[in-house]
């Protein structure tokens, strides 16, 4: 005996099938006339504070949104609603001690990264202070001299004054970097923090991992994601 199922909420067609289940497991429905997809008797779950928490330290590791909704029994579109405001309003400049004047050291570096599909590169400049570790810098865009540019101007001033930055021989670091506050090496201990954070990075942000289905799909996203972890990191070193 056939199983009558629940009209269109929409257009009140008789014309459904079962479409899945949501992530708690309640039937979902498809309607063949409109295309809307829903459940029976919905119910707005409020989702609580301790599990925004939670999320949000999920979002440090590298887990993409859809493992996260299974965790936390979210849904996948909630999430990525909570996700977006949060990098949204994830401040884009750095925020470290207040250092002196006096000789300071910071290595440069960037790395690959792609948005909606590998055609789409994006390249991530950081700069670490050798010192503290601390992340100094960043800027994600092109790997032209605008890229360069804006990261030399996203570092506090008190490094820009005084501080020699060591990078790879990339020239659109010589073309920014004035000539006395830059010095080109090799694959040695001059950049070897630098390098290391890379690997951290792509260790912690999953949409970062080189062959992954967790890229970014929006650069905003990818650009909030990466500030995230940067702020998360810095302050990490002082606890």
């Amino acid at each position: 005996m056939p199983v009558d199922l629940p009209s269109c909420p929409s257009c009140n067609s008789e014309q459904i099938v079962k479409n899945g289940h949501i992530h708690n497991g309640k039937q979902n429905y498809k309607c063949r006339d409109c295309g809307r997809q829903y459940v029976e008797n919905p119910q707005n779950k409020m989702i609580d504070q301790p599990t925004k928490n939670l999320i949000d330290k999920l979002l440090l590791e590298k887990i993409p949104l859809a493992g996260i909704a299974r965790v936390t029994e979210v849904s996948e579109p909630w999430l990525q609603s909570y996700v977006n405001a949060k990098y949204e309003s994830v401040s884009q400049q750095v925020k470290v001690r207040t250092k002196k004047k006096g000789k300071l050291t910071i290595q440069c570096d960037e790395m690959w990264s792609f948005v909606g599909n590998k055609a789409n590169k994006q390249w991530i400049w950081l700069a670490l202070a050798a010192k503290t570790k601390e992340i100094v810098g960043v800027h994600i865009g092109d790997r032209r001299r605008h890229g360069a540019r804006k990261l030399w101007q996203s570092l506090p001033s008190v490094y820009r004054q005084c501080a020699v930055c060591y990078s790879d021989f990339w020239e659109a670091y010589e073309q920014v970097i004035p000539s006395k506050r830059h010095q080109a090496v090799g694959k040695e201990r001059k950049t070897n923090y630098i390098e290391r954070f890379n690997c951290t990075m792509r260790q912690r942000v999953s949409r970062l991992v080189r062959k992954t289905l967790s890229f970014s799909k929006k650069i905003e996203n990818q650009i909030g994601a990466i500030w995230y972890f940067v702020h998360h990191y810095n302050t990490s070193l002082h606890l």
